[in-house]
């Protein structure tokens, strides 16, 4: 008798709704507004920290510039969104989520430490958009109707991101977003391919 041996590792397994799907997120957020407390406290100016393009000093940023934040509005900016996306990404990706999440945040950082402008790239909006594309294109990739339902809700709530990734501001990070996004997009499909084959 012939079985499927499709990978259940990747389709979708919803966890049970409780505050272990928002941890991972939270404590990234935990991390984000501690390092603004101690910027805004002592006055220290932590953007160094940021992401210096193809600078050795700049390096650092791959690991902290999504902990740094220039002010209260960015900060907020990036933490309400990282939270809904986080929590979703766990939610209804839990075998995955892990994988994900880390791609998005040390592959977009990278990405942007080579290809963006000479100027110190700071913030969670990298992460943002690459967990936000990634959820928005998976679904499409993997045909699964309760992914694709995410996907449509992702859309629907934050589709405006797309417009972010256009070099339409010099004093945002347009390169965060953009290469958050092609990392998305990339993870889904490779974890999509992976599933299928």
């Amino acid at each position: 008798m012939e079985t499927n041996t499709t990978p259940l590792s990747l389709s979708y397994h919803p966890m049970p709704i409780t505050t272990n799907t928002i941890v991972p997120p939270l404590r990234l957020v935990f991390l984000m507004w501690l390092m603004f407390a101690i910027q805004f406290s002592t006055g220290y100016d932590l953007g160094f920290l940021g992401i210096s393009p193809r600078t050795i000093n700049g390096l650092i940023g791959i690991f902290t510039a999504p902990l740094i934040h220039g002010n209260l509005n960015h900060l907020i900016s990036n933490t309400l969104p990282m939270l809904f996306l986080g929590a979703t990404l766990y939610l209804f990706f839990p075998r995955i989520a892990s994988q994900v999440f880390i791609q998005c945040y040390f592959l977009t950082n990278l990405f942007v430490w080579v290809f963006a402008r000479p100027f110190y790239h700071i913030g969670a909006s990298g992460l943002v958009y690459g967990i936000a594309f990634f959820l928005i294109s998976f679904g499409w990739f993997t045909k699964h109707p309760k992914s694709i339902l995410v996907s449509v809700v992702v859309v629907l709530i934050y589709g405006g991101l797309v417009y972010g990734v256009l070099p339409l501001n010099s004093h945002i990070s347009w390169e965060s977003h953009l290469m958050g996004a092609i990392v998305g997009v990339g993870s889904a499909y490779g974890i999509s391919k992976a599933r299928k084959s």
